[in-house]
């Protein structure tokens, strides 16, 4: 199979690392796949010695010059042509995964697109309110072209049918429960962030205005808590201003990142336009009790005073009270982390996987107009 990324390393991103996921998956299973993205970057995958990444030109979108998007070329005809694959996924398709989608259909190849990047609201958070409508169409567009479209939560599906794109289902995300795990907690790491002992509360997410972390800062007057922000981004100067008495450690992976997520006490998510929100996903299988906003992603794995809290984006204050109770309850913050951890043992990145290989062999067996259609 063919995957078309619009974003892919050395860019990580959610996009990335849903394609890194989907690769390993393929490999292990012994299905053969390349990759077209956008350039620079290398033409293999470090650990996956079978996959060639082929590379074409792009650009960097305004104020995330670390997201690129890549362009219409010749060599996804001649990609396609020669690898000749069974199916043609495309990783929130814009510019490269329209193309990608057209050359596919000309073929008599089907493709998924798979929907991560809400476009539409990126404009809109960035005060380019008066393109939105022409971006919806054109996405409309895009995904018209495509035998399936998968969105990653019940809520984004119906908002993507409400806007037009009616052959749509939800394929979910997967998570890695060996580096994500209770385990991985650590008293060290704990004493480190709050020396005083106070209830570490934490944030992990790329420091952007859409994860609208700034909503952390009632939390700061709060007695006996440590907020402590995971991660890097364009607003990351202007949070730390906004957060005095917060403490930011910055981007992480690896063994730190499975530590900071499991030595958390209380995992507080702020944004509330989260097609799904992988980060929330990833501390509830660390054992960690969940503050999640009652909107978007979260809603379809999130049960409220079973496997988390909910916070309401219509009464701002719910985010205080909630975060409050848990610092004041070590029993329930333990009891919600032991739900999250079972709640999200149903969704380990093989099962998921799996889902999705059955959605490509749905599409490859419907008959050439139907897939057309």
């Amino acid at each position: 199979m063919a995957i078309v990324a619009e974003s892919f390393l050395p860019n990580v991103n959610g996009v990335t690392n849903s394609v890194l996921r989907l690769l390993e998956h393929l490999h292990d299973e012994g299905h053969r796949a390349i990759v077209i993205a956008p350039g620079p970057g290398d033409d293999f995958v470090e650990g996956i010695d079978d996959v060639e990444v082929v590379r074409v030109r792009g650009f960097d979108l305004p104020r995330y010059p670390e997201l690129r998007v890549g362009l219409p070329s010749l060599r996804i005809r001649s990609t396609l042509r020669e690898f000749r694959p069974d199916v043609v996924h495309l990783a929130a398709p814009a510019v490269l995964g329209a193309t990608a989608a057209r050359v596919a259909g000309r073929a008599g190849i089907p493709s998924i697109a798979v929907f991560q990047t809400d476009l539409a609201g990126f404009a809109k958070r960035h005060g380019l309110n008066r393109v939105t409508d022409g971006i919806w169409n054109y996405l409309r567009w895009v995904h018209g072209q495509s035998a399936l479209t998968l969105a990653p939560s019940s809520v984004t599906a119906w908002a993507l049918r409400a806007r037009g794109i009616e052959n749509t289902d939800v394929w979910a995300r997967g998570v890695d429960l060996d580096r994500f795990d209770p385990r991985h907690r650590s008293d060290e790491l704990h004493r480190f962030l709050a020396p005083n002992d106070e209830v570490v509360v934490g944030f992990i997410g790329r420091l952007a205005k859409e994860k609208q972390v700034e909503r952390l800062a009632p939390l700061l007057a709060m007695p006996n808590v440590r907020v402590v922000v995971v991660g890097d981004g364009p607003e990351r100067d202007d949070l730390q201003r906004k957060l005095p008495g917060a403490r930011f450690v910055g981007f992480q992976s690896g063994q730190m990142l499975s530590a900071l997520a499991a030595t958390f006490d209380v995992f507080v998510h702020t944004g509330v336009d989260e097609t799904y929100c992988q980060a929330l996903q990833e501390a509830m299988a660390s054992g960690v009790s969940v503050v999640a906003p009652s909107a978007g992603g979260p809603l379809d794995f999130v049960q409220h005073r079973h496997s988390g809290l909910f916070w309401s984006p219509e009464v701002p204050e719910t985010l205080v009270g909630a975060v409050d109770e848990l610092a004041r309850d070590p029993a329930l913050r333990a009891r919600l982390g032991t739900a999250a951890r079972a709640e999200v043992e149903q969704r380990p990145w093989p099962v998921i996987m799996d889902e999705l290989i059955g959605h490509y062999r749905a599409v490859i067996e419907a008959p050439a107009a139907e897939v057309a259609a």
